[in-house]
Order: C-alpha cells, then sequence, then structure tokens
C-alpha cells in the first residue's frame, strides 16, 4: 500500500457500560509505526467474550454475576479502577479487538522493510516489556488499542506471518481463542487422555476440540442440546448437556484433565469427575466467577490448578505452526461489516451459533 490515509474508521469505546458505549467513527487517526512496530492493514476482527468483558468491566473484582448480567446494558457496581486484564484503569478512548489478521504495510525504525506485505496475526497476550518478568502481559484491545478499525500498530516480535489458503475472516477468528484454548493444554501437559471441555460451542470450546484432538485426547464436551451435532462435526468424541449431572453422566474420577471456560454453580461437579491426581486448568467464567471449593476434595485427590492468562512465546509460535501445516480448521459462523458491531455482539450474548462471528473492517482504497 503506497498511499497510507491519515483518516480510518474505527470502533470507538468510550467507556465502561452498554453497547451503546461502542461507536463506530470514520474519522479516527491511523496510528503510526513507532520504533520497533509494524503498521496493519486490518482485514479481519474475530469477537469475543474478553471484547464484551472489557467494555462492561466484568473484570472489576466488585463484580459477581456471570457475563450474561450486564453484557447488553452494562453492569452498576463496576469499579473502574480494576475493571481491566491487568487489574488497572482502561484508558478511554479505547480500540478493541483482541482478534486480528491483515497485511503490514508499514514498519518503524528497527524492522526490516522486507516484512512489507506479509499476511499476519499478532499475539492476544502479549509480553509486558516494562515488567520484563513472566505472568506479566498486556491484552491487545484493552492495555492497547486492537483490531475494530481499519489499521493497528502492534509490536513487530508480537507480529506472525501466516501462510494458508484460510479466508481473511477464518484467520481473524484464530488469535484470541485458539491460543488461550492452545495455552491450557499447554499448561497442563494435555496429551492422549481423557479430556472434559467445557463451553464447547464458542469459540475457546470448539477451538480447544480440535487442539485437544490433534494432541490425541478423547474429548467429551460439553455443550446446550441443540448444539450438540455442531460439536460433534467439530471433533467431540462425546457430548454431555451442560445441565447433566456429571458424575451420573461419566461417572466419579473418569476425566484427567478438565479444561473449563464456564465455573458458575455447577463447578464443584468438575472436581468430582477429576481422578486423582487429575488437573483442571482453567480461562474463563462465563456462569459465574464465585464457586464453592471444597479444599478436602482439592487436597485429598491431589488435584492441580492451573490459572491460564499469560502466555509462553512457544503457545503462539505451535499454533501458527498448526496453520501453516493445515492442522487445524477454523469454524467461523458469521461475518459483519464492522459498522455493525452492535449487532454482532447483540448476536454474541444471544449464543445460538456455533464457533465465531468476525467483523470485516471496510476495504482501504
Amino acid at each position: 500500500m503506497t498511499n497510507i490515509p491519515t483518516k480510518m474508521s474505527a470502533v470507538l469505546l468510550t467507556g465502561h457500560g452498554g453497547l451503546d458505549k461502542l461507536v463506530f467513527s470514520e474519522d479516527v487517526d491511523v496510528p503510526q509505526a513507532g520504533p520497533g512496530e509494524v503498521l496493519i492493514n486490518v482485514t479481519g476482527a474475530g469477537v469475543n467474550n474478553t471484547d464484551i468483558n472489557t467494555r462492561i468491566g466484568w473484570y472489576s473484582k466488585s463484580v459477581k454475576d456471570d457475563t450474561a448480567a450486564g453484557a447488553a446494558d452494562g453492569l452498576d457496581e463496576v469499579d473502574d479502577d480494576d475493571a481491566s486484564w491487568s487489574g488497572e484503569a482502561l484508558q478511554f478512548p479505547r480500540i478493541q479487538g483482541a482478534d486480528a489478521c491483515g497485511y503490514i504495510v508499514a514498519v518503524g525504525d528497527g524492522v526490516s522493510p522486507g516484512r512489507i506485505g506479509e499476511r499476519v496475526i499478532v499475539r492476544t497476550m502479549m509480553e509486558d516489556k516494562k515488567a520484563g518478568k513472566p505472568f506479566y502481559c498486556w491484552t491487545r484491545g484493552s492495555e492497547c488499542d486492537g483490531g475494530f478499525a481499519q489499521f493497528m500498530s502492534a509490536p513487530h516480535d508480537e507480529t506472525f506471518a501466516v501462510n494458508c489458503d484460510w479466508s481473511d475472516a477464518e484467520l481473524a477468528s484464530l488469535p484470541c481463542a485458539y491460543s488461550t484454548s492452545e495455552n491450557m493444554l499447554h499448561r497442563a501437559h494435555v496429551g492422549a487422555e481423557r479430556v472434559l471441555i467445557t463451553g464447547a460451542s464458542g469459540g475457546v470450546g470448539s477451538a480447544t476440540i480440535q487442539l485437544a484432538k490433534r494432541r490425541g485426547a478423547y474429548v467429551i464436551a460439553q455443550s446446550s442440546v441443540a448444539k450438540f451435532d455442531d460439536v460433534k462435526a467439530a471433533g467431540a468424541d462425546q457430548v454431555v448437556d451442560r445441565n447433566a449431572d456429571l458424575v451420573a453422566e461419566l461417572g466419579a474420577d473418569s476425566i484427567d484433565v478438565v479444561v473449563d471456560l464456564v465455573a458458575g454453580p455447577k463447578w464443584p461437579e468438575l472436581l468430582d469427575v477429576l481422578r486423582r491426581g487429575g488437573r483442571y486448568a482453567v480461562a474463563g467464567a462465563i456462569a459465574g466467577p464465585l464457586v464453592e471449593l471444597d479444599v478436602r476434595t482439592l487436597y485429598l485427590k491431589d488435584l492441580t490448578f492451573f490459572g491460564c492468562t499469560y502466555q509462553e512465546r512457544v503457545v503462539f509460535e505451535n499454533l501458527v505452526s498448526y496453520v501453516d501445516r493445515g492442522e487445524i480448521k477454523p469454524m467461523v459462523s458469521k461475518t459483519y461489516p464492522l459498522s455493525d458491531i452492535h449487532e454482532a455482539q447483540e448476536d454474541f450474548i444471544a449464543k445460538k451459533f456455533t464457533g465465531k462471528l468476525v467483523l470485516i473492517p471496510p476495504a482501504v482504497n
């Protein structure tokens, strides 16, 4: 791209709250590629739980409800000072979008001009270079601007070239959901064993089915009955109603690893079906963040818990290699113009789809 415009279309998050806090504008300054950065023409941006959770301030410790409680209209009890991934106040306006794919159109000082033209995705959970130590990270679309725009800048070493024949919508479904999934499997050292996945019809859940199967696991997936066929098509060996009594359905001590995205009131059942020495990995709590834990179950069964946010670099590197080798495939349910972000998030909240919803920014002339 020889002529990069000075203005672009983008969705601005103007504060914590309902859908009205998302404002589509065609008069936003195009970012610059600073030292060590690249400028990306965004061609697709996936919709994720984290986009909604960040908008409504659900990450604030003052919030006790499930993620659906204020997804459309916002939450009353949010403390703005800790309502983010990092636990620090967000800076508004913010361009959200944890998922993005596109093409590098410019580079900053210290970056090879040879990267211009690369088709790329950007790591969602990026290294916090100021902290300079593990478990500190910045989230794309939260602590820095994301992909709900025609252009975004990103650190060159967090921007990965991909070689595949996927559409822009398909590639945009990858960074957040699939890296979240791969990170849980990586941290829990999942192999050829029995794995239970909650929330299996969503973007992360459906990704986890594929990635766990890639590792040789026998996958048992939880979803609503209406989505059983879709979840089986994603590769699940067995599907269980999300409202079922898990012990009655699967048996006590029958699961090696639980990969959880739901938590909520039925959470104790997940520990009941874990075998002695089993592992539990979690990266979401859409049914509610507060659960009842009998600590005796934890220590008497010798369970290991993995809270999964920070991602080692190898997680994303592995993910890109799976795409390049054709070992996984995307699941896109529907696409929307970027200007229809309210409709896209309303559909996301309704949870009547399987896989991913993706926003497509306007093409740049």
